[in-house]
Order: C-alpha cells, then sequence, then structure tokens
C-alpha cells in the first residue's frame, strides 16, 4: 500500500542531451511526501552501460522499487525494470519501446508534419542539440535563461546508446503509467500515445514542452503517486 515507506522507493532515471539535475522539483516534492528517491546519473554512452547504472541504484533500495524514465530514460527502464525489484513503471514524454527497439528504430518514421529536432550531425560518435534551437524544441515552457542553461550544458550524447535495443520490454510484466507532453517537440505527441496505448499503460496528458519534467513538476509527482499506490 501507498502507506508502506517499502513501496516508496522511487528511482528516476533522465534522458539524453541532460543529466539528473533536471529532477530537482520532482525530487523534492517526492521527499517532502515521505518517499525515498534516488537519481541515476546514466553517462549516455550506451544502453547497457544505462541499464547496469540503473540496475546498481536499485539493488541499493530496502524494497520494491517504482522506475520513471524520461524521453531515452524511458529505454532504460524498459530494460532495466524487468529487475525483480521494480514494481511499476513510470514514462514521463518517453520512449517505451517493444522488442529489439532502439530509439534509431522509434525516430526513423515519424508523423507526417511532426517536428524535426534540431540534432547536429554526430562528431566522435557523439549527438548534441542546436544550442541555438534548445529552447524552441526541448525546453519551450521553461524561461529563457534556464533553457539556455540546459542548452550550455549538454550531455554528450552517444550514438551506441541510440542504437541499443531492447530484449525484452519489462512493460509486459509490469503495471505501466504514462504522461504525455501535448506540446513536445522532441518525441511527438502522437508517438507518445501510440506507445503507451502499446504498452497498456494509464495515461496522464499535460501540456508542455519535451522538459515538462522540470516545467510541471507537480504533474510528475501525481502519476508517480498513483503508480505507488496501485
Amino acid at each position: 500500500m501507498a502507506t508502506d515507506i517499502a513501496l516508496r522507493n522511487v528511482v528516476l532515471v533522465h534522458g539524453g542531451f541532460v543529466d539528473g539535475s533536471g529532477w530537482q522539483g520532482v525530487h523534492e516534492r517526492l521527499v517532502d511526501a515521505g518517499y525515498h528517491v534516488s537519481v541515476v546519473q546514466n553517462a549516455t554512452q550506451s544502453l547497457a552501460g544505462d541499464v547496469a547504472a540503473t540496475l546498481q541504484v536499485v539493488a541499493e533500495q530496502d524494497g520494491p522499487v517504482v522506475l520513471v524514465g524520461h524521453s531515452y530514460g524511458g529505454v532504460v527502464i524498459t530494460e532495466a525494470g524487468r529487475d525483480p525489484k521494480v514494481s511499476a513503471l513510470v514514462y514521463i514524454a518517453a520512449f517505451a519501446p517493444d522488442k529489439d527497439e532502439s530509439v534509431n528504430s522509434l525516430i526513423a518514421d515519424p508523423p507526417p508534419g511532426a517536428p524535426v529536432p534540431p540534432i547536429l550531425p554526430p562528431k566522435d560518435g557523439y549527438l548534441f542539440l542546436d544550442r541555438e534551437r534548445f529552447h524552441a524544441s526541448f525546453a519551450a515552457d521553461l524561461p529563457a535563461a534556464q533553457a539556455r542553461f540546459m542548452a550550455d550544458s549538454q550531455v554528450p550524447w552517444g550514438v551506441e546508446a541510440l542504437q541499443g535495443a531492447v530484449t525484452e520490454p519489462a512493460w509486459r510484466t509490469r503495471p505501466s503509467w504514462y504522461l504525455v507532453a501535448s506540446d513536445d517537440r522532441m518525441i511527438p505527441p502522437p508517438a507518445q500515445r501510440s506507445m503507451a496505448q502499446r504498452a497498456g499503460a494509464t495515461v496522464a496528458e499535460t501540456s508542455g514542452s519535451h522538459s515538462v519534467y522540470v516545467s510541471k513538476p507537480d504533474a510528475v509527482v501525481d502519476l508517480i503517486k498513483r503508480a505507488t499506490a496501485a
């Protein structure tokens, strides 16, 4: 039950181009509500490496865990979520791949008219977003200064991580929840809804950019609380 602290371990997994600091607002609210919260700092060099980092954090938890992933973090929790400690998955404007799917395969055929993320050509095996277009594409509902900082502090996203394919999706054996960001210009909202439906997720929707986990922490926390209470 939600009143049992053993079922209130939450592990937050960030996506590509950013680090775990964006979870601060969500972290503060959950901690204030009595949850035990950990944030995974993925290197985003390979899916296998990020799954291993996530499982290290999961192993440290005393009791069942709810895994929460934003963007590429959804791929990570889809693979790592098969760990016996994981009781539920929460996707926040995230990729929710099926078996043998990767970020690359999921973005290969975007819906007609969908915005094209301003990803620069790979350099030495890593990707960045165009800094000048970061605000509009990734964080349109955040203040310009905050979006500028996020753009300037980007984490290089390894091409190998984008190519990492899921072996067996955890959402087939774990209940899942999905928050759709209706103004997302990185992962088209129709694609988010489609992945959520395929995963059999309980869906919530809010206005928000791809940075909805930063701009709308209350909506994110509400969904996580629903997952822990189920």
